[in-house]
């Protein structure tokens, strides 16, 4: 449903995006779990996994913490991506940006514990299992 401004209706909650970042999170566990998979030697596997976790965990807090900047400097006027074209001004674009980099964030923030679990699967692993790799 819009409004009468073309502005989707309602507002985005934070609770709703931060929710849906943590959704987004979990399932992007598994699909790191056989991305590493794809790496066949063990020491490469478990490298690609310690850079995964941090750049999450770095990226996450970066993310995190411009969101709920650019959130708080929003006032309320939190947009969807899809009420791009409804923007008039240069500072308008910080409340469409804001739920983008928070949700980003969220998502980073979850990925990283369940990505240094894998780390820790992948590491002590059996020596002639697939998870351990060649």
């Amino acid at each position: 449903m819009t409004g009468e401004d073309g502005i989707h209706q309602p507002l985005l909650r934070f609770r709703d995006v931060a929710l849906r970042g943590m959704l987004y999170g979990l399932a992007a566990i598994p699909l790191v779990g056989v991305g590493s998979l794809g790496v066949s030697d063990h020491h490469a596997r478990m490298t690609f996994l310690a850079v995964t976790a941090g750049f999450a965990v770095i990226g996450g807090g970066v993310f995190t913490v411009t969101g709920l900047g650019f959130w708080a400097a929003c006032g309320g006027d939190i947009r969807r991506c899809r009420d791009w074209r409804t923007i008039t001004g240069q500072t308008e674009s910080v409340t469409v940006a804001a739920p983008v980099l928070l949700r980003l964030g969220v998502l980073a923030l979850v990925l990283f514990p369940g990505v240094l679990g894998l780390y820790h699967l992948v590491d002590n692993a059996d020596y002639d299992s697939l998870i351990y790799g060649s």
